[in-house]
C-alpha cells in the first residue's frame, strides 16, 4: 500500500509541480510528501527531481519513474472499479473541450444524441482552437485532431479527418486553378495558425510530398478561412466534413484531386484512466462507435 501512496504523491509533485502543491491537492502535510518522495527515490535507486528556488522539474530517471507510476495507479484503480463500472449509469457533468468546427460541425449532433441516451448526464462544451490544460482547466475530455499527440496524455483513437484543397469559383476565373500541388507557391493560400501553416503535406500514391505555401490571411480557426475562401478571399485546406456543404452548393470547388492530403487521427484526449468516471467512458465509447459510421464522419470531397 505505501508504494501506491507513494506513486500517487511523486504523480501529483509532477503535476503541479511543487511539492507544496502536491500536498495540498492530497490533503497531507509537507512533510508526510517529502517521506513518499524519498523513499520513491530509494526505490528508484535514483534522484527523481532537480529542484530549484521557483519549481521542480523531472530528472530523465524521474520522467522513467514517473510513467511507471502511472502505470502502477491505473491498474490499482481498475482492480478497484471494475465491478461497478459496467453496473454504474452514466451521470453528473463532463467538461469537454474541442475546437469549433469540430464542435459545430460533428460534436454537437454527437453531444445531443448522447444525452437523449443518457438524460442524468450534462455536458459543458469548451470551444478553443488552442490545445487546452486538462489539469489546470478542469477539461474531463478534450478531443483533438493532430498527428502529434503529447505523450504525457492518454489517448482514445475516435476516428480520421480527410482534409479537403478548395477553393471559391470567382478565385479560379481571377487566378487560375493549380495543375499539381507545386501550383500552390504560385497561389495564395490561406493558413491555419495551430497546423501546417507554412507546409502542407500530400499522398500521391506510395509518395509524400510537402508543399511550401503562403498568403496574406492565416488565423487559429479553420471556420474563419472557410468563409474566406468561400468569399474569394484565396485556396484553403480544409476538413472534409466543413468543406462538403459549400462544395455540393457549388460555392466552393475541390481541387487537385489526384493529390490526397494528409489525413489526421481524431483522438479523446483525458489526463489519467484512474477511477474513470462512467459518464466519461460512456461517451468515449459512444464516439468511438458514432465516428465508425461514415455519415457521422465524412470522407474526403
Amino acid at each position: 500500500m505505501d508504494r501506491i501512496v507513494a506513486a500517487e504523491v511523486f504523480v501529483r509533485i509532477a503535476e503541479r509541480g511543487s511539492m507544496t502543491a502536491a500536498a495540498e491537492a492530497l490533503d497531507m502535510s509537507r512533510a508526510m510528501v517529502t517521506r513518499y518522495l524519498a523513499q520513491m527515490e530509494r526505490w528508484a535507486g535514483a534522484r527523481l527531481l532537480h529542484r530549484t528556488t521557483r519549481r521542480l522539474s523531472l530528472t530523465e530517471a524521474g520522467e522513467e519513474t514517473l510513467a511507471r507510476c502511472r502505470r502502477m495507479l491505473e491498474v490499482a484503480a481498475e482492480m478497484a472499479t471494475a465491478a461497478s463500472a459496467c453496473a454504474e449509469e452514466p451521470r453528473g457533468l463532463l467538461r469537454v473541450a474541442c475546437a469549433q468546427s469540430l464542435a459545430q460541425d460533428v460534436l454537437a449532433s454527437a453531444v445531443a444524441d448522447y444525452l437523449r441516451r443518457h438524460p442524468r448526464a450534462a455536458i459543458d462544451l469548451h470551444i478553443d482552437a488552442r490545445p487546452v490544460n486538462l489539469v489546470e482547466e478542469r477539461i474531463d475530455l478534450a478531443i483533438r485532431i493532430t498527428n502529434d499527440l503529447d505523450p504525457n496524455l492518454i489517448a482514445r483513437p475516435l476516428g480520421r479527418c480527410d482534409s479537403v484543397v478548395c477553393a471559391s469559383p470567382a478565385y479560379l476565373a481571377a487566378h487560375g486553378e493549380p495543375a499539381s500541388v507545386q501550383d500552390l507557391a504560385l497561389h495564395n493560400c490561406l493558413t491555419y495558425s495551430y497546423f501546417g501553416k507554412s507546409l502542407w503535406q500530400f499522398e500521391q500514391g506510395a509518395d509524400r510530398i510537402a508543399v511550401p505555401v503562403s498568403g496574406n490571411l492565416s488565423a487559429n480557426e479553420s471556420q474563419v478561412l472557410l468563409a474566406a475562401a468561400i468569399e474569394g478571399a484565396g485556396i484553403a485546406m480544409q476538413p472534409a466534413y466543413s468543406a462538403r456543404g459549400p462544395i455540393a452548393q457549388g460555392r466552393l470547388v475541390a481541387l487537385l484531386p489526384d493529390f490526397v492530403p494528409q489525413g489526421l487521427g481524431v483522438y479523446g484526449v483525458y489526463a489519467s484512466r484512474r477511477q474513470m468516471p462512467a459518464s466519461l467512458r460512456a461517451l468515449l465509447d459512444f464516439l468511438v462507435a458514432r465516428f465508425a459510421e461514415p455519415a457521422h464522419w465524412p470522407p474526403g470531397a
